[in-house]
């Protein structure tokens, strides 16, 4: 028998980029955690400690850092395409890049009705992420995006059904025509174009806003039967919305909120008074897709 390496990466992670952008007195700030991995022919490394082609990851670092302040503040997408190629393109031994950004938003205080020019609050209510792909085969560069957000809290306190399920013997839970709908969104969705120069004219920012407006007003006036049915009709809208998606990946995990039984005390609760559960949960997950979308290569991961 014999024992052989198998796929492996390597990489420098969670560089925390922090840019201030100038303009007089008004400043502009972008808070990225990008990571990036390398792949390629890094077998000698492994197998006997010579380290010929493998890039130091501090110097991975400091190339992030360094594009950060040469390229100027660019949207996640654009970043890691820029950071994607850099690597690809000067290090022979990398056939393959991957870079995951997360973009952290703030927001201006405003100060008696207008927005301060350099004071900013931390808006928690959700982050940006982006993921870029890039392979190389030869002189053939490709590059595949993945846009997206995480920690997306939403809640609906009516327009949502349970009922129709199987039961057996461990089953108790009642059926119901009107529930609290909440979870935690965790999205992605996948471009369809891989040649990044296709891609330069992408307004990321506003194509980002609108696919979070379409998932929030989906969201909120589907009329839900099961948390399946809504999580498949976001999805589809936003594929409608935006012709440049190929697939669409939601994850949501049901916050559950129990109704209270109340009658010990002598009090009726008609679904006021509710617990808040934080475990267990149910987690729903789906791919909601193109039937004639382009998949990305096999040796390369969904999303």
């Amino acid at each position: 028998m014999a024992i052989v390496l198998g796929e492996n990466r390597y990489g420098k992670a969670e560089n925390r980029v922090f840019r201030i952008t100038r303009h007089g007195d008004t400043h502009e700030i972008l808070d990225l955690n990008v990571s990036v991995q390398l792949m390629g022919d890094f077998a000698d490394t492994h197998l006997t400690g010579d380290n010929a082609k493998v890039l130091p990851t501090d110097t991975q670092k400091n190339a992030v850092f360094a594009l950060s302040h040469q390229l100027g503040p660019l949207e996640p997408e654009a970043f890691g395409v820029a950071l994607a190629r850099h690597f690809i393109g000067t290090q022979p031994a990398v056939s393959g890049v991957e870079v995951r950004l997360d973009l952290f938003p703030w927001h201006r205080i405003e100060c008696r009705g207008t927005p301060h020019p350099r004071a900013f609050r931390r808006d928690g209510s959700h982050v940006r992420v982006a993921t870029v792909r890039a392979s190389r085969n030869g002189a053939d560069l490709r590059t595949w995006i993945t846009s997206g957000l995480e920690k997306l809290v939403v809640l609906k306190t009516g327009d949502s059904a349970f009922k129709g399920y199987p039961r057996d013997r461990y089953t108790t839970l009642q059926e119901t025509d009107d529930r609290i709908l909440a979870t935690e969104v965790s999205a992605r969705w996948r471009w369809s174009e891989s040649d990044p120069a296709k891609l330069e004219g992408v307004d990321w920012a506003a194509s980002h806003r609108a696919a979070m407006d379409t998932l929030l007003q989906t969201y909120a006036e589907h009329h839900s039967l099961s948390l399946q049915q809504t999580l498949y009709a976001m999805g589809k809208s936003m594929l409608e919305a935006q012709t440049g998606f190929a697939a669409v990946r939601l994850s949501l995990p049901n916050k559950h909120h129990f109704v209270v039984d109340l009658s010990p005390f002598g009090q009726r609760n008609a679904a006021e008074v509710h617990i808040a559960a934080d475990r267990p949960y149910g987690f729903i997950e789906a791919v909601v897709q193109r039937d004639d979308a382009p998949p990305p290569p096999a040796t390369w991961p969904t999303w």
